[in-house]
């Protein structure tokens, strides 16, 4: 019989804080859970560096808590799938049946949209809607009462595109099920029964410990966030704040069939086997994965099948991946708005030790230039708060990209002009500023006609 050797904590502290500096990070908090076999114990190391706000100087600490962002909308799906559990609805249900005051731009929309829709993002809701409902128990329902006003971004299951606003709504369905807030039901069917102390979903919760602030710039001179947080209305996709070891708790649980690490039923078998199944197809398969399931969307690593989500907030990012084969979690917070390269360094690294997987190539421009004609892409695209124009200069492929409303305000962004490198018929390379990666912008048609441009997990339509 082998053995595995442990985790060498040393080790891994020493790689985060070497690239923590290489990649000019404020600070960074990393836990790395494997979960035991035949009756082994579980082993957990974390490993933490840096500062929470580099305007004080404060030491990031394991028990600081981190805004983790979009990774919350996983958590949102769970607590879904328990009202699946205990037959409240089921996923092919219409929301208008259980949220009857919904009333979206399109009333067929409005009549046919399920709760499968939003969970994985093919609702066409334009999903990048933050309006602030203010800090009242009654934001949510406020923020519903105004999707009428969001554009119908894609014909229903047309496509797929990533939607805040709808996880939003499913917050919202939480609320009418349960009849509690959003807030309080995530702790009282989440947080309580995995036994987490250190997760929260409102500022003042957070504030209870140390706590990161948001970086809109790193390295020798960063930039703090000019803000902590986004909207109260925006928490189902995105509001909760935790230390790694209680997201991996959370990430034990889905590893471990829906049964917390106390023995207590979570979620059921089917549900968490439903989750993190295939579900539907990504149009551009690099930047997250190549598909979704049920809150969690799906990587394949050279042949083994990871799950996990992102999330970013103002000034922060933060990663979960679970290689289930492995029984393998790994989450990472970090105080900088994109933290993509330490990411992929980091957990290269982790996967190839721990459990000999590879992951994927990183996107890159080819070595060799690619001759794509880029003139049938020409044009403008937009949706809710984002304008992406497509020129030709100079024999040259560009994008311009000018974003608006709330968020762009809170991080101050400007227009920014970018060259489109070519890599294959319809896929290009995209350097925004201040990044050390490229993003792949897939340009596709639906099978009706309509064109769209897919960057940043979004798919923006054609306008002219």
């Amino acid at each position: 019989m082998t053995t595995t050797p442990p985790i060498d904590q040393a080790h891994w502290e020493s790689r985060l804080t070497e690239l923590v500096k290489k990649h000019g990070v404020p600070g960074a908090q990393l836990g790395i859970l494997r979960v035991g076999r035949d009756g082994a114990p579980d082993e957990l190391v974390t490993a933490v560096t840096g500062v929470l706000h580099a305007g004080t100087g404060q030491p990031a600490t394991d028990d600081a808590v981190w805004q983790i962002g979009s990774v919350s909308k996983v958590w949102t799906a769970t607590v879904i799938m328990q009202l699946v559990d205990e037959g409240r609805f089921t996923l092919d249900t219409p929301v208008v049946e259980i949220v009857p005051e919904l009333a979206l731009q399109d009333p067929d929309v409005t009549k046919t949209v399920t709760v499968w829709h939003l969970l994985t993002h093919t609702s066409g809701i334009d999903g990048d809607v933050f309006t602030d409902t203010g800090r009242g128990d009654d934001c949510l329902e406020k923020y519903v009462a105004e999707l009428g006003e969001a554009a119908q971004n894609h014909p229903l299951g047309a496509t797929w595109s990533y939607c805040n606003s709808g996880f939003s709504l499913l917050g919202r369905i939480i609320e009418v099920s349960t009849g509690l807030t959003w807030d309080q039901a995530m702790k009282e069917k989440l947080f309580a029964p995995l036994g987490l102390t250190h997760t929260g979903t409102l500022p003042e919760e957070a504030m209870v410990f140390a706590h990161a602030m948001g970086h809109l710039e790193g390295g020798d001179e960063p930039k703090v966030a000019p803000v902590w947080g986004l909207p109260r209305s925006v928490g189902p996709a995105g509001l909760i704040t935790a230390t790694a070891t209680d997201v991996l708790a959370f990430a034990r649980m889905h590893l471990n069939g829906g049964v917390a690490a106390d023995g207590t039923r979570v979620l059921s078998e089917a549900s968490a086997a439903a989750m993190a199944d295939y579900q539907t197809d990504c149009p551009e398969k690099l930047l997250l994965g190549d598909s979704w399931g049920l809150g969690w969307f799906r990587c394949d690593w050279n042949g083994h099948r990871a799950i996990g989500h992102d999330g970013n907030t103002i000034g922060q990012a933060a990663f979960l991946r679970l290689l289930p084969e492995a029984g393998l979690a790994v989450s990472l917070n970090t105080n900088i708005g994109s933290a993509i390269p330490l990411y992929q360094d980091l957990y290269e690294e982790i996967f190839a030790e721990l459990a000999d997987v590879a992951l994927p190539d990183r996107f890159e421009v080819p070595s060799e230039p690619v001759d794509v004609d880029p003139t049938p892409y020409v044009g403008t695209y937009s949706r809710e708060s984002v304008t992406e124009e497509v020129f030709v200069e100079d024999g040259k492929a560009f994008m311009r990209i000018t974003v608006s409303g709330p968020v762009a305000e809170l991080e101050e962004s400007e227009p920014e002009t970018n060259e489109l490198v070519a890599v294959s018929d319809a896929l290009f390379a995209m350097k925004p500023d201040k990044s050390e990666a490229y993003y792949p912008v897939r340009f596709y048609s639906l099978p009706t006609g309509e064109q769209y441009l897919h960057f940043g997990a979004r798919a923006t339509p054609k306008k002219s």
